[in-house]
């Protein structure tokens, strides 16, 4: 058994996307996923299964669609991977709500950091399937608005450790 994030892009943010936890614990269950635990309301789960990543994000991508009515967006990555992510964080010296990681589904290119607007403080790096965001004033106060990240979904570093440590603890 493999141990996998999922994120989910724009849940229980500002009023979109309403998705209790209870019934994402469900809908994981229901498609085959074990040892399933969300993390805060956001939109975080970790679960164990036999399946491959592929195969395990579209059967979670069907079954939010057809509860949602809409596509949804998923960003699956093992425990290996998530604790890879924070272990790459080039920022690791700042406050950890104080940094994100952008998810994507492709490693970004070169043109992933241009086209950036409203940037004043913050610093960007890019990872291996992500962006890291150091938001030196805050990210409630970032105007920053990042082209290459409007199809990702973003979590700061506290919320990465943690469902690192959660997924770990499933291989454990």
């Amino acid at each position: 058994m493999t141990a996998y994030i999922a994120r989910l892009r724009a849940v229980n943010i500002g009023g979109t996307g309403k998705l209790p936890m209870t019934e994402l614990t469900a809908m994981c269950e229901e498609i085959g996923f074990h040892q399933v635990k969300t993390y805060i309301a956001s939109g975080n789960v970790v679960f164990t299964s036999d399946q491959p990543e592929m195969t395990v994000r579209a059967a979670l991508e069907s079954r939010l669609e057809t509860y949602a009515g809409k596509p949804v967006g998923i960003f699956v990555r093992t425990a290996a991977e998530m604790d890879a992510v924070r272990a790459a964080n080039p920022f690791s010296d700042q406050p950890g709500n104080r940094v994100v990681a952008i998810f994507l589904d492709a490693p970004p290119g070169p043109e992933a950091l241009t086209g950036l607007r409203h940037q004043t403080t913050e610093m960007l790096k890019p990872g291996i399937r992500e962006i890291y965001v150091y938001y030196a004033d805050g990210q409630g106060a970032s105007k920053l608005a990042v082209p290459a990240a409007t199809s990702g979904t973003a979590r700061n570093m506290n919320t990465v450790s943690k469902l690192a440590d959660m997924a770990a603890a499933l291989n454990a």
